[in-house]
């Protein structure tokens, strides 16, 4: 039988790498802190992680999606959702925010779309997301090509810049196969983005239209250069991975619309549909689509490449700059990506441009800015909980020394806790060293012919020490500048905490003082007293009495006390007595109150329970048939209150006990 759980969860993140687990261990850490069970389901780049059943779906209150990739969401149709992006969920609060939204959302039994938890209840999810969402689909499956393809490729340059050419001096055949191998996994990655943007949108029918659109994205429109007409067995001009995203979404719901136009077919030819009718009629208006928008495309993509190159011409400072901003802005979002693909792809066209040419020296300078802008945050935070520990946390101390595993390996994200605390001043003091860091790598004219891995791939890397000390530099400038604020935020924190507790101080002596203004002062309330019997009791009273001023003779103030007692007991119900001795040697009229958990022996009550609570009455004689009276009947009266009786049992706190006292005598 499967296990139940209050919440059902998937999390996934382009990269799969960070995102994903962050909020995968948020939802977790926010469901512990509600008494709720929950199973989260990882779509990382190793792939689906804690996979969750229909059973466990079907048992489930609510269902949390914190994604930036499909993650089949179709599954959890007709219970009540929340879908929003991956960094919405990093955080313990905001992941129990989506929780609670979760709980209280309406079911969508079509699931045409999810319900936006930062709005309110039952809102669908924008369309903006859902498009941000299809293209974080793509672009999840593309990196691992280019990774693994730019990594091989930079690898072969080890035997020589050309050693895979076999005119070349260098020429080495292994070589050589590494740099096909690389290409080979490169050239794929337009078509891969392509066909999981579709494959997002449209399913597993949209893959044939979608790889098709990234390979035409690749090619272009084939035209014959001597009769400038449409040619199969002519060359065309590509239009890059910009084509490959505008391909994705046109075979993704290319595949939506013919959905719509053969719905009314009869079920048995549902076969015929998957087959035959959806691969052949989408792949064909895909393509046409696609190879009548090339030159457009082509143009479009030139421009931004020229824009690019233009915003070089205006400096390193300037490129370096928008680079540095652009990574380090939102740590691995939508932005930091826009950066990297921007970047790959520009390396991609380097590659194939070879080596020395200004394709490729702009190409692998681009991608060293933008690896070094990557870096650095995380190690930001590293060199900050080192050089200044005292004003970090232990558990921030613990994740600054993991990121410096993290920023040496390319991966920014482990930054973003430490942003998400202080939005204002961190992220400014990321960009500045993200830029610091990239202006540095475009100025020391660093060559990255890789993509990723971070100081994995320094051997491949072109000026490798300018680019180490390009990093290091804007590490050191942002650790600074964040020590400088947590320090300033510690001093603050530290004031007004002193500031507190001398408050507190101010206001304790001021409730005390305040409490002795009363007819029962606290400091004339005995708590926690241990004592034998009555007589002992009495005699401590009196005892107390004479040290507080309130008497002058304790002798003479206990042998009223047992007059008193002679007379008949004093000892009431629930555990109260009122002694109450007159007496010259009271100077004026006063309240006592003696407190035993123990309880008292030897003192008769009406119920026959043992006296904890004894409220003793001190009157001189001269005053005994006014002040007397009126003080024992009030407090006689006061003990027929049940809730009064309770409050005062209840009650260690001498001020509390004389306040709950003075309100009844006034």
């Amino acid at each position: 039988m499967a296990e139940k759980y209050d919440i059902v969860a998937a999390t996934g993140c382009p990269t799969g790498i960070a995102h994903t687990f962050m909020a995968k261990e948020a939802l977790e850490k926010a469901a512990a802190e509600r008494g709720l069970t929950i199973k989260v389901e990882t779509h990382g780049q190793v792939g689906v992680e804690n996979e969750l059943t229909a059973a466990e779906i079907a048992g489930a209150r609510a269902v949390v999606v914190a994604a930036d990739k499909d993650v089949h969401a179709e599954r959890f149709a007709g219970k009540p959702m929340v879908s929003v992006g991956v960094s919405r969920a990093i955080a313990v609060e905001a992941a129990g925010k989506l929780i609670d939204d979760a709980l209280v959302a309406k079911a969508d039994p079509s699931l045409a779309v999810a319900v936006e938890s930062a709005e309110a209840t039952g809102e669908k999810e924008s369309f903006g997301h859902q498009l941000y969402k299809h293209l974080m689909n793509g672009v999840s499956h593309m990196l691992v090509f280019v990774v693994a393809g730019g990594v091989l490729t930079a690898l072969s340059f080890l035997w020589g810049i050309t050693s895979f050419d076999s005119t070349a001096a260098d020429y080495n055949s292994f070589a050589a196969m590494l740099k096909i191998i690389g290409g080979v996994a490169m050239g794929l990655m337009v078509p891969v983005l392509s066909a999981y943007i579709a494959e997002s949108i449209g399913k597993r029918p949209a893959l044939v239209p979608g790889f098709v659109a990234g390979m035409i994205a690749i090619q272009g429109l084939p035209v014959n250069a001597t009769t400038g007409m449409i040619d199969a067995g002519g060359a065309g001009v590509g239009f890059g991975f910009l084509g490959g995203i505008v391909g994705g979404f046109l075979a993704g719901y290319v595949i939506l619309l013919l959905e719509k136009v053969f719905a009314k077919l009869p079920a048995n030819l549902n076969g015929l549909k998957a087959i035959f009718l959806y691969p052949l009629f989408s792949t064909l208006i895909v393509g046409l689509v696609m190879l009548a928008i090339s030159g457009p495309m082509s143009a479009i993509n030139t421009a931004m490449m020229d824009f690019l190159k233009g915003l070089s011409a205006s400096g390193a400072i300037v490129l370096g700059l928008a680079i540095g901003c652009m990574c380090s802005v939102d740590m691995g979002g939508p932005v930091n990506k826009a950066a990297y693909v921007t970047g790959t792809a520009m390396l991609t066209e380097a590659l194939a441009a070879g080596v020395g040419t200004e394709t490729y020296n702009f190409g692998t300078n681009f991608m060293a800015a933008v690896s070094a802008a990557c870096i650095v945050p995380p190690l930001i935070t590293t060199f900050a909980v080192v050089v200044g520990k005292k004003y970090f946390s232990q558990e921030d101390h613990d994740a600054g020394i993991v990121n410096f595993i993290l920023g040496c390996t390319h991966i920014t994200e482990g930054a973003i806790p430490f942003m998400t605390k202080n939005i204002w001043p961190v992220m400014p003091i990321m960009m500045i060293g993200s830029s610091i860091a990239s202006i540095l790598s475009l100025m020391f004219g660093v060559h990255d012919p890789a993509p990723h891995g971070g100081f994995l791939v320094l051997p491949v890397v072109e000026n490798a020490p300018m680019w180490v000390l390009a990093i290091a530099i804007g590490t050191v400038v942002g650790g600074i500048l964040f020590v400088a604020f947590k320090k300033h935020e510690w001093t603050k924190t530290q004031k007004a905490a002193e500031a507190e507790v001398a408050t507190a101080e101010v206001a304790a002596i001021e409730a005390e003082q305040a409490s002795d203004e009363g007819f029962v002062k606290a400091s004339n309330v005995l708590c926690g007293q241990t004592v034998e019997n009555r007589d002992a009791a009495l005699a401590l009273i009196s005892e107390r009495a004479v040290e507080a001023g309130i008497a002058e003779d304790s002798a003479a103030l206990y042998a009223a006390f047992l007059k008193r007692e002679a007379e008949g007991t004093t000892g009431m119900v629930e555990g109260f007595a009122i002694p109450h001795a007159k007496s010259d040697t009271v100077k004026a009229a006063q309240v006592m109150v003696l407190k035993s958990s123990e309880g008292i022996a030897s003192w008769e009550t009406m119920d026959e329970s043992p006296v904890t609570c004894a409220i003793a009455l001190l009157v001189p004689e001269s005053e005994a048939g006014t002040s007397h009276l009126q003080i024992l009947s009030k407090v006689a009266t006061a003990l027929t209150d049940e809730a009064f009786r309770a409050a005062v049992k209840s009650a260690d706190d001498p001020a509390a006990i004389a306040k709950l006292i003075n309100e009844r005598l006034a």
